[in-house]
């Protein structure tokens, strides 16, 4: 499964057991440096389109949205540290992944956006 986006700016991709979450680069462009990160807690039951954590940028606070129905697996815990949260700044579709979670229904993810539409989406 290649890089699929939400409308809220989230991609995810398949990896491993699991789909990692983390921001767009366009995203992370737009609100510049993020300087702190609260992401939904491992276990985490999420709702699709439902707030699950923020992020703090030197512009703006940001809801994270959850981009399918699932549980959270694994929060990347390295973004936790003091001024590490500016990996996803440097890194977006990388080392600067916010979460990773099951997905219950993984037909869902068909009607997110491929990076074409998502390029077009955001114009």
């Amino acid at each position: 499964m290649s890089v699929v986006y939400t409308k809220d700016h989230l991609w995810i991709r398949k990896e491993g057991a699991g789909y990692r979450v983390g921001l767009s680069a366009y995203a992370q462009k737009e609100l510049g440096e993020i300087v702190y990160l609260e992401p939904p807690p491992a276990g985490t039951k999420l709702v699709k389109g439902e707030p699950v954590g923020s992020m703090d940028s030197l512009k703006s606070t940001s809801d994270i949205y959850a981009p399918a129905n699932g549980t959270v697996l694994e929060v990347n815990s390295a973004l936790l540290e003091e001024g590490k949260a500016k990996t996803i700044n440097a890194d977006p579709l990388g080392e600067g992944w916010i979460f990773s979670m099951s997905v219950d229904n993984p037909a869902e993810l068909d009607g997110l956006l491929s990076e074409a539409d998502y390029a077009k989406h955001v114009g």
